[in-house]
C-alpha cells in the first residue's frame, strides 16, 4: 500500500465516521414514525454512509462522489438553515447564532465537504509537486460552482416556501 492509498483509507473513513454521527443524529432528532419529511434526512445520510464512499473507492466514479457529497452538503445546510430560522426566538446576536441555531451543526457538515474536496484531488494527483488546478473560478469543479449551486438551490428553496407554504 502506498502512503497515497493509506491516506485516501484515512479520508475515507473520516468522511463515513463523519456520515454516521450525522445519520444517527437525525434518527435520534427526526424520527421516521412522527413525521414524512423526516425521511428526507433518513435518505441522505444512507446515500451519504453507503454510495459516497462507495462513488469514492473507484478512480472511474471519483467525480460522481464528489458531486453527490457536495449536493447531500448543500441540501443539508439549506434544510438546516431553514429550520433553525423557522425556530428561532429572540434577537439574533452572535451567541445566539452560534449557540442557539444549527449553525455548528452545518459546520460539521461542511467539514463532510472538505473532505469529499480531499480525496477528489487525492484521485487526481500525479505528484507531490504538482500545481493546483487552475480555470475559470465558476467553472466546475472550483469553488465558485458549488457557490453557484448553493446560491441557486437556496434561491428555488425560498421560492418554494413563499410561494407554496
Amino acid at each position: 500500500m502506498t502512503r497515497k492509498d493509506r491516506l485516501r483509507w484515512v479520508l475515507l473513513a473520516g468522511l463515513w465516521i463523519l456520515s454516521l454521527g450525522g445519520w444517527l443524529l437525525h434518527l435520534r432528532i427526526h424520527p421516521l414514525a412522527e413525521d414524512g419529511a423526516n425521511w428526507i434526512p433518513f435518505l441522505s445520510g444512507l446515500l451519504s454512509l453507503v454510495i459516497v464512499p462507495w462513488l469514492f473507492l473507484r478512480p472511474a466514479t471519483v467525480a460522481y462522489g464528489y458531486v453527490l457529497n457536495g449536493m447531500l452538503v448543500i441540501l443539508g445546510t439549506i434544510t438546516m438553515a431553514n429550520d433553525s430560522l423557522e425556530s428561532f426566538r429572540g434577537t439574533l446576536t452572535a451567541n445566539a447564532l452560534l449557540f442557539r441555531t444549527l449553525f455548528p451543526n452545518i459546520l460539521i457538515l461542511w467539514g463532510k465537504f472538505f473532505l469529499g474536496q480531499a480525496l477528489f484531488e487525492l484521485a487526481s494527483l500525479k505528484s507531490p509537486d504538482e500545481p493546483v488546478r487552475g480555470g475559470r473560478f465558476w467553472r466546475y469543479p472550483n469553488y465558485g460552482w458549488w457557490a453557484a449551486h448553493l446560491a441557486g438551490f437556496s434561491a428555488v428553496f425560498a421560492l418554494g416556501r413563499i410561494l407554496w407554504p
